[in-house]
């Protein structure tokens, strides 16, 4: 059993997928990965690489199997005040909104760079 795995199985992160729900999710990672604070795609894969999963991303962008991330990693990353700001924002606790960032970040690095190499933005 994987880590992924094991966290799908998780209840607390079954229920912060159903919390976050079919319109909530997509907001959150536009958020993120968008047009939001954190400054796009390009912006948090170079945050990731800086904070040392190098490794990781590379994984996401190639065609290989994704490394997974924790929901410390994340919040690391992406700052405690943001993930804070974003769990307010849509009431849903704390730790739920990093797992879930933790879950999707890859999959959606991963989604955005189908030919092993990340569009270009401008």
């Amino acid at each position: 059993m994987g880590i992924l795995d094991s966290l799908e199985n998780n209840p607390a992160f079954r229920s912060a997928l159903s919390q976050l729900g079919a319109a909530v999710l997509p907001v959150v990672m536009s958020e993120v990965m968008g047009t939001g604070g954190q400054g796009g795609l390009s912006a948090v894969v170079a945050k990731l690489q800086q904070s040392g999963l190098g490794d990781q991303v590379k994984s996401w962008i190639g065609n290989g199997q994704n490394l997974p991330i924790t929901a410390d990693q994340v919040s690391q990353v992406l700052g405690n005040d943001t993930v804070r700001q974003i769990a307010a924002r849509y009431h849903i606790p704390i730790d739920q909104v990093a797992e879930v960032l933790a879950h999707q970040l890859p999959l959606a690095v991963d989604k955005a760079s189908p030919d092993g190499k990340l569009p270009h933005t401008a």
